[in-house]
């Protein structure tokens, strides 16, 4: 009888410590999560990358996915619209965009100065024979207008082993390299260039290395991905998931990556595409493709 009562103790002790512990875990997750704002303007209606300004406090760049023009917007953290950048050639014609998917900011040709990158790398089909990444050098007076026409600089990037469905674009300030993820195949690859370029250059990538993701398709694939502007920390997002590694050191951002990584808190949104760290990489935005969207703020555990 005696054993029988503290068995019975010991489960209601035990279902108690639960209760508490899911309680408390409940608790940290709404700490660490919280709605900054929603997309205040019909323009941002499909977004598919957001990167911190490295100039402007409290500025995010966001695009929206294909269909569009050839745009950009800074919006801020609350979803306010507070300029668009609209990107022409010499002959004041725009560029013919197919399919930006996610956009980056970090170091560029000069010196002290801080660049944009729009990477035109989606291909649903696997048959583009290049994709493109535009490069902008932000300006101090991008915000004194609401429209912004300016001038890139591109890239046209070609895969070692045949085209790739890419969405992930990141820019590592440590090696100054850019880095292109693809999307949907159930072992993704790495792949990078040196991330400084000549205007109309032409390069082929280089395969770095693999991530086996798991779960299931399309939750598992992997649609946007950043790194912290100091370069010590990487995001990876899927449709379902968002993974996150610390570097070692100065090891290559490929080589952390191998590394089993943290999964982080993600309110699962509709078509979420878009993830960008703080500036400070103690936090990180996320979006989705939906008109009006919300915008999630997530504290980094």
């Amino acid at each position: 009888m005696v054993l029988k009562k503290k068995s019975i103790l010991f489960v209601v002790l035990a279902f108690i410590l639960l209760i508490l512990g899911s309680y408390a875990y409940y608790k940290l997750k709404l700490r660490n999560k919280e709605i900054s704002g929603f997309m205040q303007s019909s323009l941002l209606k499909e977004i598919s990358g957001i990167a911190a300004s490295g100039i402007f406090e409290d500025i995010y760049y966001v695009h929206n996915d294909s269909g569009d023009t050839s745009r950009f917007f800074a919006i801020t953290p609350k979803g306010k619209l507070v300029s668009t950048f609209y990107y022409k050639d010499d002959r004041s014609s725009a560029y013919p965009v197919l399919d930006c998917e996610d956009i980056a900011v970090g170091k560029g040709p000069k010196k002290d100065k801080s660049y944009v990158y729009l990477g035109d790398i989606g291909d649903n089909f696997n048959w583009r024979p290049y994709v493109t990444i535009y490069r902008f050098e932000e300006q101090s007076s991008w915000m004194k207008d609401s429209v912004n026409n300016i001038v890139p600089a591109q890239l046209r990037l070609t895969y070692p082993d045949w085209s790739k469905d890419s969405e992930a674009m990141m820019i590592d300030p440590i090696e100054e390299l850019l880095y292109i993820v693809n999307k949907r195949t159930d072992t993704v690859k790495i792949y990078t260039t040196p991330l400084n370029f000549k205007d109309q250059e032409s390069r082929k990538l280089t395969l770095r290395g693999k991530i086996l993701i798991p779960g299931f398709k399309p939750f598992k694939y992997v649609t946007a991905g950043d790194i912290s502007k100091d370069g010590t920390r990487v995001l990876l997002k899927t449709y379902g998931k968002v993974y996150y590694w610390k570097r070692k050191g100065n090891e290559p951002i490929w080589q952390t990556m191998q590394e089993k990584p943290q999964e982080l808190p993600y309110e699962l949104q509709r078509q979420g595409e878009a993830i960008g760290f703080t500036p400070d990489g103690k936090g990180y935005y996320t979006t989705s493709e939906a008109a009006f969207a919300a915008i999630y703020f997530y504290r980094i555990p």
